[in-house]
């Protein structure tokens, strides 16, 4: 039984993550590290979030982080987490779309026959719920009284 352990070669998939952020040099760079080390690929998505603007903006994520009980004065922290928040968002936004799609088309009346060919979904309770439930998070409609 052989009992030698190699060392895995990072992919090209995270070169790319990393030879984009520092640009393409060959071997290790200045700083000791190799293309691929987990340090060195934090430490450039920490150094691109200074630039970065995330579209929910700082004020709104340390509000509501304040809220939480969370406290940092390191602006680059809440990016990332409006970042992390971004991301949730888009992917639920993504399932609903998917849902909308898998529906079918959507009636249309007859002067819009012409246009019967854009399949444009518009974000509905209906799409909405069975793309939270599968994040664990359960919406009911309240009930409307007459």
């Amino acid at each position: 039984m052989n009992n030698d352990i190699t060392e895995s070669k990072p992919t090209a998939s995270d070169e790319g993550v990393v030879l984009g952020a520092l640009g393409a040099r060959g071997g290790a760079l200045p700083n000791g590290k190799v293309p691929g080390d987990p340090y060195l690929t934090m430490d450039a998505l920490m150094e691109n979030l200074e630039d970065y603007t995330p579209t929910i903006p700082d004020s709104v994520t340390g509000y509501y982080l304040n809220r939480a009980g969370f406290e940092t004065t390191d602006p680059r922290i809440i990016r990332l987490i409006s970042l992390a928040a971004q991301k949730f968002i888009s992917d639920i936004a993504n399932d609903a779309l998917q849902h909308c799609r898998m529906k079918g088309p959507v009636p249309s009346s007859s002067r819009n026959k012409s246009k019967a060919n854009d399949k444009k979904c518009t974000l509905t309770m209906e799409d909405l719920i069975p793309a939270l439930n599968e994040y664990n998070i359960s919406v009911k409609k309240p009930f409307y009284f007459v």
